[in-house]
């Protein structure tokens, strides 16, 4: 086996030791981890640009971490596993998935449960965190180039995926690596100037609650008085929602105040049926509709598109765009 890993270290309870848990400081870490590696595969372990707990993380340290990988790239590293807490687990993995396209063999992973003991001297009694990193390593040497998350001895493709358990060591759902799914194909480098643009992005994700449309057009009013770029809003089933001439005009304004809307479902599974979605309310009022695999794949889609154009009318002409 010839081909190089790079194990990149980004945190989360896969690092954390004591009671309670802290994360062990990544100096004092990852030589612990290498201990634990398969000596048959070549591995070296890199520490990322950002070390933090996952809820903590937004697209700057993941547009570090895409850069990271992106320089690995130009030193002949062709296979990257990354080890992310869980919280944010999809989402990283959509993001790398949306700007890395297939350029390169990527599988993210965390646990549950921390690597290591109390003290930190060895590996814990009980741990996902072994099982999970063989099956992220095995997945990474043997699978299409692509993003992947492996978690519980699944391996799923990456703006798929979806935490459906807060604690359970099967805590992650996603169409399975070996099914086939169209790619987005465009790759971008990220450069520094990313890092700033995304520093400015404002998305607001409204999920619908049964109230009277009166109070929905209120509402609104609140969201117009200081727009984000994108306002999401999570409609009911196949993307239903009940709307009214008032309401249509408040997204109109939102629009021209610089504000796209998008009109996602709360659903999990299934998407957007746009046979029943896309109606005429939707064609007035130029809304956009979420074609993405994911609520995380919703983020990453935005964050890509907000960073490859400047203005808003932009963001609409080239949301539905197909790569070639």
């Amino acid at each position: 086996m010839n081909k190089k890993i790079a194990l990149i270290y980004m945190g989360g309870t896969f690092g954390c030791v004591g009671e309670p848990l802290a994360p062990m400081p990544e100096a004092e870490f990852l030589p612990r981890l290498q201990r634990i590696l398969p000596t048959h595969l070549k591995i070296e372990c890199f520490k990322a640009p950002s070390i933090k707990d996952s809820s903590a993380c937004t697209a700057l340290d993941w547009l570090k971490l895409i850069q990271q990988i992106q320089s690995l790239q130009l030193q002949n590293f062709q296979h990257f596993v990354v080890i992310h807490g869980t919280d944010t687990l999809s989402y990283a993995a959509a993001t790398l998935s949306r700007f890395l396209a297939e350029s390169c063999h990527v599988v993210l992973t965390g646990s549950q449960y921390p690597l290591l003991n109390l003290s930190g001297e060895n590996t814990r009694e009980f741990t996902d965190a072994i099982d999970n990193l063989n099956t992220a390593l095995e997945a990474v040497i043997n699978l299409p180039v692509g993003v992947y998350l492996a978690f519980f001895h699944q391996v799923m493709h990456a703006r798929t995926v979806l935490k459906t358990h807060s604690t359970a060591l099967d805590a992650f759902k996603g169409q399975k690596a070996d099914q086939e799914m169209n790619i987005d194909s465009q790759v971008i480098n990220v450069q520094l100037s990313h890092f700033e643009k995304a520093k400015t992005l404002n998305i607001i994700n409204w999920m619908m609650l049964p109230i009277e449309q009166e109070q929905l057009a209120s509402n609104l009013d609140l969201i117009l008085s200081k727009p984000p770029h994108f306002l999401i809003i999570q409609a009911y089933g196949v993307g239903n929602l009940a709307v009214n001439d008032q309401i249509i005009e408040k997204i109109k304004a939102l629009q021209l105040n610089n504000c796209q809307v998008i009109l996602a479902t709360q659903v999990p599974l299934g998407g957007i049926d746009q046979r029943y979605a896309v109606s005429q309310w939707i064609k007035d009022s130029k809304i956009l509709v979420s074609d993405a695999l994911s609520q995380a794949d919703l983020y990453a889609k935005i964050l890509k598109i907000y960073l490859q154009y400047p203005t808003s009318e932009q963001w609409h002409d080239h949301w539905y765009d197909r790569p070639e």
